[in-house]
């Protein structure tokens, strides 16, 4: 049928791709947040500091997320498929 260590290689590649993917609704959410920011401080601008502050901490929240499945997918690749490999 095949070599078995080159299914869990496949696994792991299909595994960080998967993972990386947490990149792509990440960059999704930063942009709809943004948007929403920007519309409030249209209807409201003596409220832009506020909106502003809680705009930064929400999307350092979110690309901390990116960065944990981007981390996630270098482990797969680099550690996983080494062990296997």
């Amino acid at each position: 049928m095949g070599d078995p260590r080159a299914f869990v290689i496949v696994g792991c590649a299909i595994a960080a791709a998967i993972a990386v993917l947490v990149a792509v609704g990440a960059a999704i959410s930063e942009g709809l947040a943004t948007a929403k920011a920007v519309e409030a401080v249209g209807r409201q601008p003596e409220a832009r500091k506020e909106i502003v502050s809680t705009l930064i901490i929400g999307n350092a929240i979110t690309e901390s997320n990116s960065i944990y499945g981007l981390l996630i997918s270098l482990l797969i690749i680099f550690v996983l498929a080494n062990k296997l490999g």
